[in-house]
């Protein structure tokens, strides 16, 4: 499927999600994929999932920014983590999403290849980041859950992007 073509357009807000009967106790993520990977997301920082969707590209952004949509009014920078990640582009299928998430008091989209689940994880089932020294920043993650026979890496959303990162978003909201 081409980039830019339009796909399912079903919006689930957050607070759908509370409505039906969810908890929000501070251990719920919402999971998603990136190739085989898992990832999770606090669900308290989703805003909404939003089905796939051509965005407005911006010249000269870092390769890791996809461009730019009009969310109901309001311009979202949006995110391609599997370039941020170092991973190969894929094309979109029906499964992309957007998941609209609060990082630093702004509004941000993440694209990722699928979203799984909301998880409940227990808090003893929650391990620090393994550190590999100095060479491997991994400070975007702020534990690893077991989920079952899974695991999944439990992004800390605020750090994903640096500091210099963040401003390159906030200035693409004045520029668009």
């Amino acid at each position: 499927m081409a980039a830019g073509t339009t796909q399912a357009s079903d919006t689930l807000s957050a607070e759908a999600t509370a409505g039906l009967g969810l908890s929000t106790g501070g251990n719920q993520f919402l999971s998603f994929t990136l190739g085989e990977e898992h990832y999770g997301v606090d669900i308290l920082r989703v805003q909404e999932i939003k089905g796939y969707t051509a965005v407005t590209r911006i010249p000269n952004t870092p390769g890791f920014i996809k461009g730019v949509l009009n969310l109901r009014g309001t311009i979202v920078p949006i995110v391609n983590l599997r370039t941020k990640f170092g991973m190969p582009e894929v094309e979109p299928t029906m499964f992309t999403v957007i998941v609209v998430v609060v990082v630093r008091d702004r509004i941000m989209g993440v694209i990722v290849d699928a979203v799984s689940d909301v998880l409940d994880i227990a808090a003893k089932d929650i391990q620090p980041p393994p550190q590999f020294g100095t060479n491997v920043d991994v400070s975007f993650l702020s534990g690893i859950g077991k989920c079952g026979d899974k695991l999944v890496s439990l992004l800390n959303i605020d750090q994903v992007l640096t500091a210099d990162e963040t401003e390159a978003m906030h200035a693409l909201d004045k520029a668009a």
